[in-house]
């Protein structure tokens, strides 16, 4: 699956591969930041990398929330990243009109979690020809995950991920099953740990989804142990001050450490 994305490195490294990055595109100066320092990591450490940042974030809490800097001149952030510093991309999309505009743009065409059912969605994406990720829904369990990955394949697209990030647990938590895992690599798709959107506190009174970013380093650890085939990690350089989910981000300097450890945990896997 790797191979079917362009400028993507390290496919034979036996590593994981990661998608990291700023949950939104904010502008130019911390896009380019993120993308230099985590591609330089992931040289080093042979990780394959795809970059990743919303070019703009539909689904909000509060009316008043970040949304992004505009769609076009997002996408074009995006794109001079990849063309910059020779990486693949990802982002989201939110309704059908928009997979061709973003596919023009970026590599990989993000499903988010609660669109994993639209059918209208996924047949966009698939019709691109561009690899399709699709975020597992929070009410939805991992073996049901395959009509989603029949619905893109139906369309002639077998180019398919399915990323594991959490289910709703009461109102204002996620818990992460494990065996959503190996349930979704049933499907014969790589399957991503969401390590950073599986640890949000969302429905918070104040309009602002909460998050538990000290144990990004447990959720990641364990999904290496499980076998999941990549990690999905968003990183800031300064989460206090980030416009989007900078509750649940990494700190970017905290970064090289973790994936360190998981190299390790990897190769004794």
């Amino acid at each position: 699956m790797l191979e079917n994305i362009p400028n993507i490195k390290n496919v034979n490294s036996g590593n994981f591969f990661l998608i990291a990055g700023p949950c939104v595109v904010e502008g130019e100066a911390i896009v380019m930041e993120v993308a230099d320092k985590v591609a330089g990591i992931c040289r080093n450490f042979g990780i394959p990398y795809i970059f990743k940042s919303s070019y703009r974030k539909a689904n909000r809490t509060s009316g008043s929330s970040f949304t992004g800097i505009g769609d076009i001149e997002a996408l074009k952030l995006l794109r001079k990243v990849g063309t910059t510093y020779h990486l693949p991309t990802v982002s989201d999309i939110h309704a059908h009109e928009e997979a061709a505009m973003a596919a023009e743009y970026i590599d990989v065409l993000q499903i988010p979690a609660f669109l994993c059912r639209q059918t209208d969605l996924l047949l966009a994406a698939a019709a691109t020809g561009k690899v399709v990720n699709v975020k597992k829904g929070q009410f939805v369990s991992g073996p049901s995950m395959k009509f989603a990955v029949e619905k893109i394949q139906h369309a002639g697209n077998e180019k398919v991920m399915l990323t594991e990030r959490g289910n709703s647990f009461g109102y204002q938590d996620m818990v992460v099953d494990y065996r959503n895992i190996p349930w979704m690599q049933q499907h014969n798709v790589p399957v991503i740990m969401d390590c950073t959107h599986s640890l949000q506190q969302p429905n918070q009174t104040s309009g602002v989804t909460g998050g538990n970013p000290q144990l990004i380093e447990t959720i990641a650890k364990a999904a290496i142990a499980t076998g999941a085939d990549g990690l999905f990690i968003e990183t800031h350089p300064e989460p206090a001050i980030a416009k989007s989910d900078g509750a649940n981000m990494l700190t970017l300097d905290l970064l090289e450490n973790l994936l360190e450890k998981l190299v390790k945990l990897r190769k004794a896997m």
